[in-house]
């Protein structure tokens, strides 16, 4: 069976202008329109490339996606998953379970992101990595995982955290 990849990303910074807005229908801030590029670079240049992308519905994930995805040199799969939209970790789990691909990436939501990221980090995981996580899981910041076996079987504490990028990290 082949590594598994798991990319966790959170949405970009997305805009508070219009109070009218609901959060489900909020843009994209000046600053996430350049961070999730950034991200999408880095993911590039890294080679780290997801067959299939898992994406919150609400806007301001799937602008992420289009601008991540903008910068990638092949072209991945996305589904809009109603159930990751403001997600708690188990909901998260449930979803990436379901997965058909050897290089997965979330993009979704704050708090459920962070908690999932520290809640799948199992043995062998990067100890700093996981300490930036801990301390705070900013806009467009990335957690990457692999694993050896089945996203099926995928469990809590059941993945290798290798990196955590943040936008700052890049500039």
């Amino acid at each position: 069976m082949p590594l598994r990849q798991l990319l966790i990303l959170r949405h970009a910074k997305s805009s508070w202008d219009d109070p009218k807005l609901e959060d489900f229908d909020r843009p994209l801030a000046p600053r996430g329109l350049k961070t999730a590029p950034l991200m999408g670079r880095e993911l590039s240049r890294r080679g780290w490339l997801p067959d299939l992308a898992l994406v919150s519905p609400a806007l301001r994930t799937r602008d992420t996606w289009r601008l991540v995805a903008q910068e990638l040199p092949k072209h991945a799969q996305a589904e809009f998953a109603e159930e990751l939209y403001e997600a708690a970790p188990a909901a998260i789990l449930a979803r990436v379970r379901q997965a058909r691909a050897t290089n997965l990436l979330v993009i979704g939501h704050n708090p459920g992101l962070q908690h999932f990221a520290l809640r799948l980090a199992g043995a062998g995981s990067n100890e700093g990595a996981f300490k930036k996580i801990e301390a705070k899981f900013p806009t467009a910041a990335l957690a990457r995982f692999t694993l050896d076996g089945d996203w099926a079987n995928l469990d809590f504490h059941g993945a290798r955290l290798t990196h955590c990028l943040r936008p700052k990290d890049l500039t």
